[in-house]
């Protein structure tokens, strides 16, 4: 459990102030970007419940294991955009080590509000 002035995973805010008001709530992030941190976030902490929670239900996987070897490190937004009523793009770079080695996710990321909640459908990486 994280103090409520501890930083954000996502690196925006505290995490009371940030990713904190929306895993284990039931609040729903009120934009792409701000779900996109939120599942980092929950990526770090190992949050399955919430990852599969806001993926969308047609992409969502049947079974969702994360590797405890990986170590996330940070997060870069680059790009936050709207393409649609209810779609939008998150383009990131998350960095993690894994036994010793770096790592780049770059991606940039689709999502949906539906029921007026934002869901991750898919991403493209990029190099």
């Amino acid at each position: 459990m994280r103090a409520p002035s501890e930083a954000c995973p996502c690196g925006r805010a505290a995490w009371a102030d940030c990713c904190g008001r929306h895993i284990g709530t039931g609040v729903p992030a009120p934009d792409a970007e701000s779900l996109m941190r939120s599942r980092y976030s929950a990526f770090v902490r190992g949050d399955v419940a919430y990852l599969r929670a806001t993926w969308h239900p047609d992409h969502r996987p049947a079974d969702l294991a994360l590797d405890p070897a990986v170590r996330w490190l940070g997060l870069e937004v680059r790009g936050h955009r709207i393409t649609g009523p209810d779609t939008a793009e998150v383009e990131f770079v998350a960095r993690s080590r894994i036994q010793g080695r770096g790592q780049r996710l770059h991606e940039r990321s689709r999502f949906k509000r539906q029921e007026g909640r934002w869901l991750y459908l898919d991403g493209d990486i990029l190099n």
